[in-house]
């Protein structure tokens, strides 16, 4: 990397000499990192965000402190089985949920690119492979996979898109024609829609009464209306916006060819997170100079003359405080929101409307089997399952077989995704967030059953782990890591990566980003955005991360462009006809 430089003010000469005083600066930043001259900057979070943030700003001479009061890895880690393994395996490999990495992330796959693993010329990028089909499961009615990978191109005048779209759709999820012309419909209009009325009006409406489904048949409520939301984004179809819901559907329904992705639509790991992904990636950190504070808490932010002064934490029961020259808090929304003090509010108080953001759960739950399951070549979504479910049957993916886990008798991993906690389930009739753990993992396994039939048996089910995050009390669950939802209308409550406390960066999947949906894409892309933000207030020379945009389609851009005249004169989107 080339020569860094600073450009250095007397006050901020000032400001090093004094925090040159404090003993070991940040209590745990100890020895000379890499880069003992650079700038010292303070990380609240270890998760995407955060190793992100500390992986930019220590290739360009910054000496980073990434504190996390849990795990590295956040919700995207691996978690160990506590006692499963036995005869020098490992303990078997459990997670928040399974994560998949579509082709139209650019950030995270950029990233993995700049983490060295072994035998892999592109680092732990090569650990990603693509995923043939997905299975749309049903109860007691005609399943369908669909296959994936580059299709023919989607015809690109209108009236050619609504007829191939229309007719793909209906064929594909055996629609009535009319409601598939609908929906082609919708996309076109969305496709066709300039900025300014994906924010003016798209961000304001939900996707249900966007696609009309009180309207529509039961069947298309269940395909469309609620599949693309509770299944695949955990959200509800009558709060998710349109803008959020509609640029999904831009990039998975809207670039068959696949144009400037990443790689294949669908891809997983080859392996289970830490070891192809997140273990690698902290020992590239740890070699740049990073260090690692786990146990610490942050519990509030020292304001002085529109700055952070320092920060306070919990360490090992001890209260302290840490100085910094900057400071990046990489955590979650609801987490982040317990740092605002009146204080802060003062200085930036647009920070305030995060108090209004949604979260809900979106949980996993895996289960091991004796015999490898035989569900799908891939995802697997239980369209009618009350709890909206969605799986991936692991072992036929990872190079690590699941054998060499636990006590070696598991033969497969089935990982799945509870979307919906709040509706009542087939067996006990509660919502999960009112089930025991035992009945979570009965009810799931008889939902999936109930769709998947003898693909699924009892004598086959070794054992299961659900997601640690979620703990039982009083009769009722709490979730340590619930998930962002963009409801409509919530983009003017996210706030923007920087503002006017001059050394406070903002790092998470609730900042404001081009991908907009909280995913690992929007954490590592809101970081990138956080250390170019600090790049230009610490007057750096350095290259700034590289930031991408996702895709539409060419050819359309006349229309975006009339639509924006006509969403000034108040009109609505040419082919918005709403059949």
């Amino acid at each position: 990397m080339a020569e860094h430089r600073w450009t250095v003010s007397r006050r901020s000469i000032l400001r090093g000499a004094a925090a040159a005083g404090v003993v070991s600066a940040t209590g745990a930043m100890g020895r000379a990192g890499a880069n003992p001259g650079g700038p010292r900057v303070a990380v609240f979070g270890g998760g995407v965000a955060g190793l992100t943030a500390a992986h930019e700003l220590a290739e360009r001479g910054f000496q980073v402190t990434v504190y996390e009061r849990r795990a590295l890895g956040g919700k995207a880690r691996s978690i160990p089985v506590p006692g499963t393994g036995s005869g020098g395996r490992p303990d078997l490999p459990g997670e928040h949920g399974f994560r998949f990495f579509p082709g139209f992330y650019q950030h995270i796959p950029d990233t993995m690119r700049r983490i060295p693993f072994a035998g892999n010329a592109q680092g732990v990028w090569n650990n990603l492979i693509a995923v043939p089909e997905a299975r749309f499961a049903r109860r007691g009615g005609d399943d369908f996979h669909l296959p994936l990978g580059r299709h023919v191109a989607v015809a690109t005048t209108p009236e050619a898109f609504l007829e191939t779209v229309g007719a793909a759709v209906s064929t594909t999820l055996k629609l009535p024609p009319a409601e598939g012309l609908f929906f082609a419909n919708r996309l076109l209009v969305f496709n066709t829609s300039s900025d300014a009325r994906r924010i003016g009006q798209w961000e304001h409406m939900s996707w249900f009464d966007y696609v009309g489904g009180h309207r529509r048949s039961h069947e298309f409520r269940a395909l469309i209306s609620r599949a693309l939301t509770s299944i695949m984004v955990a959200a509800k179809e009558d709060i998710a916006s349109v803008r959020t819901i509609g640029t999904m559907g831009e990039q998975f329904l809207g670039n068959p060819l696949e144009v400037g992705n990443d790689g294949a639509l669908d891809r997983v790991l080859n392996g289970p997170t830490n070891a192809a992904w997140i273990d690698p990636w902290t020992r590239r950190l740890s070699e740049l100079g990073v260090r690692f504070e786990l146990g610490a808490e942050v519990r509030g932010l020292e304001v002085r003359d529109r700055r952070i002064s320092a920060a306070r934490i919990v360490s090992g029961g001890t209260q302290r405080t840490v100085e910094a020259d900057y400071f990046v808090v990489a955590l979650s929304a609801e987490q982040a929101c317990t740092l605002w003090s009146p204080d802060v509010l003062a200085v930036r108080p647009e920070l305030a409307a995060m108090d209004q953001l949604f979260v809900d759960w979106m949980t996993g739950i895996q289960f091991y089997l004796r015999e490898p399951a035989t569900i799908s070549r891939g995802h697997t979504a239980y369209v009618d399952a009350p709890w909206s479910l969605t799986s991936i049957s692991q072992n036929q993916l990872w190079t690590s077989k699941l054998t060499g886990f636990g006590d070696g008798s598991a033969q497969d991993c089935l990982s799945v995704d509870i979307s919906d906690w709040n509706t009542p389930g087939v067996l006990y009739g509660k919502p999960a967030k009112e089930c025991t753990h035992q009945e979570i993992a009965r009810e799931v396994w008889a939902q999936m059953k109930a769709h998947v039939g003898d693909a699924l048996r009892d004598d086959a089910l070794h054992s299961w782990f659900l997601d640690p995050a979620i703990t039982w009390h009083n009769g009722r669950n709490s979730n340590a890591d619930p998930l962002l939802i963009n409801t409509a209308g919530s983009y003017q409550h996210r706030p923007e990566t920087h503002g006017d406390l001059e050394n406070l960066f903002l790092a998470g999947d609730y900042v404001r980003t081009n991908v907009d949906l909280a995913t690992m894409e929007g954490a590592n892309e809101s970081a990138r955005a956080a250390v170019n933000a600090l790049l230009d207030v610490a007057g750096s020379n350095s290259e700034r991360c590289r930031k991408f945009t996702l895709y539409r389609a060419p050819e359309l851009e006349p229309l975006r462009r009339m639509d924006a005249d006509r969403y000034a004169a108040g009109l609505p989107n040419f082919f918005d006809t709403r059949l």
